[in-house]
C-alpha cells in the first residue's frame, strides 16, 4: 500500500466521466489512498452519460470511502490534512473561473481551497470548450498560482476541429484560404466560387 492520499474530485464534465474514472481505478490499483469529492451538479444530475446515484456508488467502490458532497464535509479537509493531493478531474470551465476569482460555492472549490490553504497542492484536469476564449483568463491566473498544476491540455477530438476552424476562418476573412477536402486543402477565391490552387494538408 501507498501511503499517500489523493482527494479525487468530479465536476459536471459528464462525458468525461468514463475516462475521469479509468484513471481514479488505475490510482487505486497502485495502492493509493483516494478521497472522493462530487460538486453538487456532479452528484444530482442524471444525463444520457448515466444516473448520478450510479457514479456516487461507482466513487464509494473504488475509493472504499463516503464521496463528499457538501459544502461542510469538504472544509476539514485542509486543516485535518486529510490529502497530499487534490485532483480535480474533469474540472469544469464553470469551477475553473469560481476557483480563479475566489468563490466557494461548491464541494469541489471548497476541497481547493481547503487544501491550498496548508499548502499542499492541487492538480486540475481542465474539460473545457472555451480554453482559448473566456476561459484562457481563469487558466492564465491559475498558472501562476502557487501549488496549483494542471494536466498539460489536448484536443480531444483534433481532426473535426481543424476542419471547423478552417471554415470558421474562411467565413470571417474576406482573402483567399485553404478550403478542407478530405486529406488536402483547395484553395479557393474570397467570393469561394474559383479553385486557386490544391494542396496535401500540413500540420496547421
Amino acid at each position: 500500500m501507498n501511503d499517500l492520499t489523493f482527494g479525487y474530485a468530479l465536476c459536471g464534465s459528464f462525458c468525461t466521466f468514463s475516462k475521469s474514472l479509468k484513471q481514479m481505478r488505475f490510482l487505486a490499483e497502485k495502492g493509493y489512498h483516494l478521497l472522493p469529492v462530487m460538486s453538487y451538479n456532479a452528484a444530482k444530475t442524471d444525463t444520457r452519460f448515466g444516473k448520478a446515484a450510479d457514479f456516487v456508488q461507482e466513487l464509494h467502490d473504488i475509493s472504499g470511502r463516503d464521496v463528499i458532497q457538501t459544502i461542510v464535509e469538504a472544509e476539514p479537509i485542509g486543516p485535518k490534512k486529510m490529502v497530499d493531493l487534490m485532483i480535480v478531474a474533469p474540472c469544469t470551465g464553470n469551477t475553473l473561473a469560481k476557483l480563479a476569482n475566489g468563490i466557494t460555492d461548491t464541494p469541489v472549490t471548497m476541497a481547493v481551497k481547503s487544501n491550498l490553504r496548508i499548502g499542499r497542492p492541487v492538480l486540475l484536469a481542465l474539460a473545457t470548450n472555451d480554453a482559448l476564449a473566456a476561459s484562457a483568463q481563469n487558466i492564465g491566473k491559475l498558472l501562476n498560482t502557487k501549488h496549483v498544476y494542471f494536466v498539460p491540455l489536448a484536443q480531444d477530438d483534433p481532426e473535426k476541429n481543424r476542419i471547423l476552424w478552417w471554415r470558421t476562418l474562411r467565413s470571417c476573412s474576406q482573402r483567399p484560404l485553404p478550403h478542407w477536402r478530405g486529406g488536402s486543402f483547395s484553395l479557393f477565391s474570397a467570393s469561394g466560387d474559383k479553385k486557386i490552387a490544391r494542396a496535401p494538408v500540413r500540420v496547421l
